[in-house]
């Protein structure tokens, strides 16, 4: 079991910074592949990054270029760091954890943060 708790949302005017934290509890924080998503307002819940277990990453297009997602798993956190913020970016964040074992895969989710960009 993996409980995530995500932090360091809030307001922040167009072109602005954030950095969004995802706090993980549990064993074997390194096996997991983490990924952060987004809602807006009356919009489907979309992936915004991930990082593999690996340290490999990708980005949605929308992203690419203005945000970098990491992890310390010492820390058994993962980060997102956002740059040069955009009003679209307005959503509620969620942090997401997954890993195959034994032939099933775990998918665990934190309950939120918000983000909102707005002058």
């Amino acid at each position: 079991q993996v409980q995530l708790v995500e932090s360091g949302g809030g307001l922040v005017q167009p072109g602005g910074s954030l950095r969004l934290s995802c706090a993980a509890s549990g064993s074997a924080f390194s096996l997991y592949g983490m990924g952060w998503y987004r809602q807006a307002p009356e919009k489907q819940r979309e992936l915004v990054a991930t990082i593999t277990s690996g340290g490999s990453t990708d980005y949605a297009d929308s992203v690419k270029g203005r945000f970098t997602i990491s992890r310390d798993n010492a820390k058994n956190t993962v980060y997102l760091q956002m740059n040069n913020l955009k009003p679209e970016d307005t959503a509620v964040y969620y942090c997401n954890a997954g890993r195959l074992r034994l032939g099933r895969y775990f998918d665990y989710w934190g309950q939120g943060t918000q983000v909102t960009v707005s002058s």
